[in-house]
């Protein structure tokens, strides 16, 4: 169903194919005009005439490469001074699966600049422009794997628990200010992340994989439900729920001025 309402533009990034590329149609179809922005020129332009055709919508083209500093600068402006913009989906990121020993080094720091750096940027050019009309929504695709870093490499799972981490101190500073934040977890998805990553997603037992379409849609509805952390598979979120009191119970045994017993009976032993 297409909505006749006029919700401003979203910019996405990663937005040519697999989550990005439905985060486009399923905006469009809300009534958000997009700015689509990826790597492959080629795909954002049949993405774009596609939508364009289907809903109408004023869609614009940003061929960028993020881990290059001019081109995240140049979608940086788009987000500063582009006064449409009520939406930003960070949404590119790379992934990786081999162990870190089996790891090229110059590889994982690709991902650190795509995953942390390029999204924290583009975060820090959206927000004050948001604020400064006092609306705006940030939406960060982050994975389970953050919360759960003994699995996939261990760099791309700190990359994603820097993600979630972030979001939720956004949405601290920011939500009084009157913006929606959100992050998103996905578990194993059918797209092209896995192949990217060194492994088909055929390789996957199809039991644990969901659809991008499914993971968007559910997305959607956790922000539009107002959560800050959405984790589609979860069937329960209750759990999620204890999850994050547990956290928040221990940082308040996280003060005081001398250290643990159990570390001054280690020092009396040395003396």
């Amino acid at each position: 169903m297409l909505s006749t309402r006029n919700n401003g533009a979203v910019l996405i990034t990663g937005a040519s194919t697999g989550i990005g590329a439905i985060y486009a149609d399923r905006l469009a179809r809300r009534g958000y005009d997009l700015i689509l922005v990826a790597r492959n020129e080629d795909k954002l332009n049949a993405l774009a005439k596609k939508l364009t055709t289907e809903t109408g919508r004023s869609i614009e083209v940003v061929a960028a490469d993020l881990t290059r500093k001019g081109d995240l600068a140049r979608v940086e402006k788009i987000l500063r001074e582009d006064a449409s913009i009520t939406m930003l989906v960070n949404n590119a990121g790379v992934g990786a699966i081999k162990p870190l020993l089996d790891t090229d080094v110059s590889k994982l720091d690709e991902l650190i600049e795509l995953n942390v750096t390029a999204l924290a940027r583009l975060t820090y050019a959206a927000a004050p422009a948001f604020v400064a009309r006092g609306t705006g929504t940030i939406v960060n695709i982050s994975s389970v794997v953050g919360i759960a870093p003994e699995f996939l490499n261990g760099v791309y799972g700190a990359s994603k628990s820097f993600v979630t981490a972030f979001s939720q101190s956004l949405q601290h500073e920011l939500a009084p200010k009157g913006l929606r934040i959100q992050a998103v977890l996905p578990a194993a998805t059918a797209t092209d992340f896995w192949e990217l990553a060194g492994r088909h997603v055929s390789q996957l037992p199809q039991e644990i994989v969901m659809t991008a379409e499914n993971l968007v849609d559910a997305a959607l509805v956790g922000l539009d439900q107002g959560e800050t952390v959405t984790i589609p598979v979860l069937q329960d979120s209750a759990v999620w729920d204890r999850y994050e009191a547990a956290r928040r119970d221990m940082f308040s045994h996280l003060r005081g001025t001398t250290p643990s017993p159990r570390y001054r009976l280690a020092e009396a032993k040395i003396a």
